[in-house]
Formats: C-alpha cells, sequence, structure tokens
C-alpha cells in the first residue's frame, strides 16, 4: 500500500505539471519504482505491475503520463540517441580511455535539448541499469499497454519522431559505410575489394527506402518498398565481419582490428532496430525490440564512462587470440602417453641442469654490490638469456606449463558446454596435465639440485674457492623459510610474472602472424646476402614458430630480475621465489655450511620449496584459466561433478596422475613436450 502511495504522489506530480518539459517528474517517478537495493528484484518488478495497474484504472493518470512522456521526447532532439548512445565513438581505445578518464574527473555538461542527455538524469543512480535489466521485459510492455497510445492524438509527435529515425538510419548507414572502407578490415578480408561491397551497396539501398518512406509520410496514399532488400545487405555485412573473425584465429588479430569489429557490429544492430521502429505496423517483435533497446540505453548511460567495459569490449577478440596461441603452445606441454612423459622427464632434466648454472651465475652477481639498476640489469640478463637458451635446447621450465595448459583446458571446458558431452575427456585432460606437471617439476628439482650440489663442491674442494659465504647461506635458508620469510608472497609474485609471461608470449605470436614479422623480414637485402637465402629463410621461419616463446622466457627473465631492485626503490618488500632456483639455493648454502644444518632446518627448507612451487604453480594456473575462460566468455560447468569425477579417478588409478600409461590416450593430441 505505501508502494502505491508513493507512486500515486509521483503521478499526481506529473498531472500537476504534465505540460512542462523538465525531466523532474520523470525522475520522480522512476525513484518512486527504484528498490532500495538493485538486488530487490521482486520489490522493482511489483512496483511497475502497481503502476501499470494504476495507469489501468485511472484515466487522468493515464492521460497525463502519455502526454507527459511524449512532450518530454518530442521537444528534444532524438539523433544522438539512436546513433551514439551504446555505440563506440569513432576514436581509438586510448583515445577513448583519455576522455572516459577525463568524465569520470570532469563530468560532461548536461544538455538539456539533447533526449540521450535525459536518460542520466532521469536514471541518476550508477547501478539503476542492474534492476532495470533484472525485470523482465513482459513487465515493461505491461507499462508500456497500460499508457495506451492509441487513446490521445499524437500525430505530430510521432511523425517528428519518424524522421528523427529516418535521420539515425542515414547516419548509421554512411558509418557502416566507413567502417566496411577501412584499410585494416579490407586488409582483413581483401574479397571486399574484388566484389561489390554490401557495406557500399546497403547505402545505396537504404537511400532508396527512406525517400519513400519520407514520400509516404507527407501523402500517406503513395505506396513504397520495404526494408527487405536492406535487411539482406545488413545480413551479408553480419558474414563478413564472422569471416574476419574466423580468419583472425589463423592470422592473428589486433585492438584496433577488434574495435573496428565491435563498431561495426554495434552499428548494424542499431541499423536493424531502427529500421523495426520505422516499420512497426509490419514487425510484431518491435515492443519487445523496444525494450530491449530501453534496457541498453539505461546501461549506457550508466556506463558511460566505466573503463573495465571499454578494454573488456575492446579486447576480447585480442585476449582469446593470446590464449590461443598460448593453448597451442600448451600442447607440447602435455603428454598423453609413457614415451611423451618420458621425454618431458629428460626435457626437464635439461632445464634443472642450466639453472644450477643460473643460480650460481646469479649469487656471484650479487657479490658485485653493483648499483641497483645495474645489478637489476645484470639479473634480468641472466634469467632471460638462461631461459632463452633453455628454450633454444628444447628444454622445459616446469612453472612455465601451466599459464600454457590453462588455455588448452579453457578451451576443452568450451567445447564440453557447446556439446554437452560428458566430463571424461577434460577429466583425461586434467590428469595429463597433472602427471606431466609432476614429472616436470621432478626433472627440473632433482637434476637442479645434483647439479648445484656438483658445482659447489668442485669449486670448494677442487679450486678451494667458496661460492658463497656462512652469511650468505643463512641468507638462502631464511628466504626458503615459510614461517619466517615472504617466501610464498614472493613465490605468489613469481606466479604472476608466469601469468603475464604466458600472455606475452601468446601476444608476440599472435603479432608475428598477423603483422606478417617472417614475410616482412625475407623482403631485407642486407641479411638475405649475409647469411644466404635458404639460411635466411630457414631463421624467418624459426622466428615465425618460436618469437613468442623467446619473447616470454625475455621478458620473464626481466620480471623476475627487476622485481627485488623495484621494491628497494619503492620501499616495498618485492622479490620472487622460483621452485627450481630455490631448490638450487639450497644446495648452495647446504655446500657452504658443510650439510651441517640441524634437522628442523632441512625440514623447513624442503617444506618451503614445496609450498613455493605449489605457489608458483597455482597462481600462474589460476590467473591464467581464469582470462582463458573470461576470453571465451564461458564459465565452469557443473564443478561439484568435474571434482568429484576426479576424485573417482585418483581413488581407482592413482599412479595415472603421477606416471603415465604406456598406452596412447587420445583425450589430448599428441605432440612432442617442446617449450
Amino acid at each position: 500500500m505505501s508502494q502505491n502511495l508513493t507512486l500515486e504522489s509521483a503521478l499526481q506530480a506529473i498531472v500537476a505539471t504534465q505540460s512542462d518539459r523538465s525531466p523532474t517528474g520523470l525522475a520522480g517517478l522512476i525513484a518512486a519504482l527504484r528498490p532500495h537495493n538493485v538486488t530487490q528484484i521482486n520489490l522493482a518488478t511489483n512496483s511497475l505491475r502497481s503502476l501499470a495497474w494504476l495507469l489501468d484504472q485511472n484515466a487522468a493518470y493515464r492521460s497525463a503520463l502519455r502526454h507527459y512522456l511524449m512532450k518530454l521526447v518530442s521537444s528534444r532532439r532524438q539523433l544522438h540517441l539512436y546513433t551514439d548512445a551504446g555505440i563506440l565513438s569513432n576514436e581509438g581505445v586510448w583515445s577513448a580511455f583519455r576522455r572516459r578518464l577525463g568524465e569520470k574527473l570532469l563530468p560532461s555538461e548536461y544538455r538539456d535539448d539533447y533526449l540521450r542527455d535525459l536518460f542520466g538524469r532521469v536514471f541518476d543512480h550508477k547501478d539503476d541499469y542492474e534492476w532495470v535489466n533484472a525485470v523482465p521485459d513482459a513487465v515493461w510492455l505491461e507499462v508500456w499497454q497500460a499508457l495506451n497510445f492509441a487513446e490521445g492524438n499524437h500525430a505530430h509527435d510521432e511523425r517528428n519522431t519518424q524522421l528523427e529515425l529516418v535521420e539515425a538510419a542515414q547516419v548509421l548507414s554512411y558509418r557502416i559505410s566507413a567502417i566496411g572502407l577501412e584499410p585494416e578490415l579490407v586488409r582483413n578480408y581483401p574479397a571486399i575489394e574484388k566484389f561489390e561491397s554490401p557495406f557500399l551497396t546497403q547505402n545505396v539501398e537504404l537511400r532508396d527506402y527512406l525517400e519513400g518512406y519520407k514520400a509516404q509520410l507527407i501523402e500517406p496514399s503513395k505506396s513504397r518498398e520495404d526494408d527487405k532488400a536492406v535487411c539482406v545487405l545488413l545480413d551479408q555485412c553480419d558474414e563478413i565481419v564472422m569471416r574476419v573473425r574466423k580468419t583472425s584465429a589463423h592470422e592473428g588479430v589486433s585492438v584496433s582490428l577488434t574495435y573496428l569489429m565491435v563498431r561495426l557490429s554495434q552499428h548494424l544492430e542499431r541499423l536493424r532496430l531502427v529500421l523495426d521502429l520505422l516499420e512497426q505496423e509490419h514487425s510484431r517483435q518491435t515492443p519487445e525490440r523496444a525494450v530491449r533497446f530501453f534496457k541498453q540505453l539505461v546501461e549506457a548511460e550508466n556506463r558511460k564512462t566505466s573503463l573495465r567495459d571499454l578494454f573488456a569490449t575492446n579486447t576480447d577478440l585480442l585476449a582469446l587470440q593470446i590464449t590461443e596461441h598460448a593453448g597451442r603452445t600448451g600442447e607440447h606441454y602435455i603428454a598423453s602417453n609413457r614415451r611423451e612423459w618420458l621425454a618431458m622427464a629428460k626435457s626437464a632434466m635439461g632445464a634443472g641442469f642450466i639453472v644450477g648454472f643460473m643460480a650460481l651465475l646469479k649469487i656471484f652477481t650479487a657479490k658485485l654490490k653493483l648499483a641497483p639498476l645495474i645489478e637489476a640489469f645484470a639479473f634480468s640478463m641472466n634469467y632471460s638469456l638462461g631461459f632463452m637458451l633453455i628454450h633454444m635446447l628444447h628444454f622445459t621450465i616446469a612453472t612455465k606449463q601451466p599459464a600454457m595448459t590453462a588455455a588448452k583446458i579453457a578451451a576443452s571446458i568450451e567445447r564440453q558446454s557447446k556439446a554437452g558431452d560428458a566430463q571424461d575427456g577434460l577429466v583425461e585432460l586434467i590428469e595429463a596435465v597433472a602427471r606431466t606437471q609432476f614429472v616436470a617439476i621432478m626433472g627440473n628439482v632433482l637434476i637442479a639440485i645434483p647439479t648445484a650440489l656438483l658445482i659447489a663442491l668442485s669449486l670448494k674442494y677442487g679450486l678451494d674457492s667458496e661460492p658463497i659465504s656462512t652469511e650468505k647461506a643463512y641468507s638462502l635458508l631464511h628466504d626458503l623459510d615459510p614461517f619466517h620469510s615472504l617466501a610464498i608472497p614472493h613465490a605468489a609474485i613469481a606466479g604472476c610474472c608466469l601469468f603475464l609471461a604466458g600472455l606475452i608470449s601468446g601476444y608476440y605470436d599472435n603479432k608475428a602472424v598477423y603483422n606478417r614479422i617472417p614475410a616482412r623480414l625475407m623482403q631485407l637485402q642486407l641479411p638475405r646476402r649475409l647469411f644466404g637465402e635458404a639460411r635466411w629463410q630457414r631463421i624467418c621461419t624459426y622466428i615465425e614458430n618460436n618469437l613468442g616463446a623467446l619473447a616470454g622466457n625475455f621478458f620473464f627473465g626481466i620480471m623476475l630480475g627487476s622485481m627485488g631492485t623495484l621494491g628497494f626503490l619503492l620501499g616495498l618488500p618485492l622479490d620472487i621465489r622460483h621452485i627450481t632456483f630455490s631448490s638450487a639455493n639450497l644446495a648452495y648454502a647446504a655446500v657452504a655450511l658443510d650439510f651441517q644444518l640441524p634437522w628442523q632446518i632441512w625440514l623447513t627448507s624442503s617444506v618451503g620449496v614445496l609450498l613455493i612451487g605449489l605457489t608458483n604453480l597455482a597462481v600462474s594456473f589460476g590467473l591464467a584459466l581464469s582470462v582463458a575462460l573470461r576470453s571465451r566468455r564461458i564459465r565452469f560447468v557443473d564443478r561439484r561433478s568435474l571434482v568429484r569425477k576426479l576424485f573417482q579417478r585418483l581413488l581407482r588409478s592413482p599412479q595415472r596422475f603421477f606416471i603415465a600409461p604406456k598406452e596412447i590416450v587420445t583425450a589430448t593430441p599428441n605432440h612432442k613436450p617442446e617449450q
């Protein structure tokens, strides 16, 4: 009852000022409908139904609100509402970022003569779109039908709205033609130049249609063509957009191309809506589409300065391609049979051997007491060049796997969710990832430790040189203590670096394909003469296949090497802990102290190494899987069932999570374990 009284008060205020063009009355009505909490959807739904009932029962309320709404609409410029609201503007992503950031700090001027700005005054709460979208379309239609526009004589206002829609259709059509001629779009779909472009012909057909429409508005007895020909051409435009998106799966994509695709799709969808509104007498879906359009406008107004929405909208295709390239790399990290499992073990052992030397080189570099930035550069080059050498020798760092295999698991989840298949294939994939990850870690650690021991003992007893001092040894042991140091947070930072390295790797793989870097390199005359045609061709092919991995390893090394210095400069406790390097450091510390360590320190350090490794893997895998799932716009399906099946598989055959079977498992592709 109290809600009805509030609604009646708002309606009575509109009755008293129905000739006023101020949005105050409508803002008061929306305030009466707005729930106290956006999650109270039932309250908002009941309020709208109460409004529909009041309008249906009271002719004065109905007439006043109808007249007031028509006055608000007809007295304002409508064009920008149809052509700009909820549509990306003709600017780059970074220009849009700067503009939105500026509007957050200093809101744009309110222009009362624009209908688009009216939404900002009426729906002035930033979360209004949540309850507006949550209310069923049928309830909003009840309110619209209760207004009963057939009762009044609004021919003049309807004609003005139709003319605004005609102008909006023209503007949208011109923009579609312009976007369709963008060089980047033509480059990715050359057939546009060979055949008659639907982006141009739709404009020709639309002009003819709109001329006939305006002529009929002036003289209703005249006949005109419908919009079917225009809609066919718009469908052809949509088909080209889909083809470009499919082409990008193997030819790469850029942020600017994604921006063009999003803008083009938005304009095509909006033009269809405008045509439906113009043909409302012949379209049964017009009221429903009008309601959806209304919801889009409210959300667009509430979120017009959202930076998160801007990047989420314009980087989805790029993120998908980056994770796709990472996923294809991740296939090399999944051993489906015993032969591949053993090959992964050998590959990991090779990496562990090299890390033993890298850990010592870092210790020696730290002894030099270089200036902070010089030291960061030296550490970074040690890591970067070492990781790149590991890749070039086809060895494997175990912690690089999660960021790559997460995309493969996300692809499997997507296939399962689309096909509705059982989760057996996904369970087998996770099982294969687990045992491959296990053998890679064991290969790294079990070789890094004896390599470090052998180096340290050789230096100590062969060359009579202490690789590290006693103080440094105790410092290394303290860094491994998970209870009295920041070992675990530092391991989490390393996990974030691993995740970023995976994204960088996918980004450069995408960049190599999209920018056709190998083909452009082949055009260079100097290296062709220097190396010879055949050898330079092999180098370019290697770059094409390995640019992403090399770049990922290079930047990963920079992140690891400079993190401690960055923390020093900022006065923050920033550093990294990596399981393979930590295990090597444990060996160097043990030799420096002549293995005279209490069992408590042995136990604490061993537990520290284990927890560092688990943190490295958990953080990098969790972040990578989250991005891969979001880029595909999917969610985990039936998590409980998946966990239950994994647990059942673990109880039934626990060895399969650690040792690969001899037979080939068809759940995962047959690839050699290369980085």
